[in-house]
């Protein structure tokens, strides 16, 4: 992890479906968030129907900003009516950090 990351996002989902077009979406949505929006790391990953995404970000200003860019909030639309079943989202503090090389 970023060790400048102070919050973390997750996003949990249950899984209607994907496609091809969510794959592409969910690719150019991470590189802008990264490169624009000041996303510092962003990892997921898929079992089953289950999706559990966690992106790192500086401070909450960077989370509203990145919340609120249009691109995002159609995905958002899109997500809801094709391709999860049902969604949380969670905005954490990041209180402690350790681990070993």
């Amino acid at each position: 992890m970023n060790p400048a990351a102070r919050h973390v996002v997750i996003f949990r989902a249950r899984v209607r479906r994907m496609d091809a077009e969510y794959g592409a979406l969910a690719a150019q949505l991470r590189e802008l968030a990264l490169s624009q929006f000041g996303c510092l790391e962003f990892v997921a990953a898929t079992e089953g129907d289950q999706e559990i995404a966690l992106s790192y970000w500086r401070d909450e200003a960077d989370i509203r900003r990145w919340k609120a860019q249009a691109d995002h909030l159609m995905a958002q639309r899109l997500g809801r009516e094709r391709w999860y079943g049902s969604y949380r989202v969670q905005v954490a503090a990041i209180q402690r950090e350790y681990g070993s090389p």
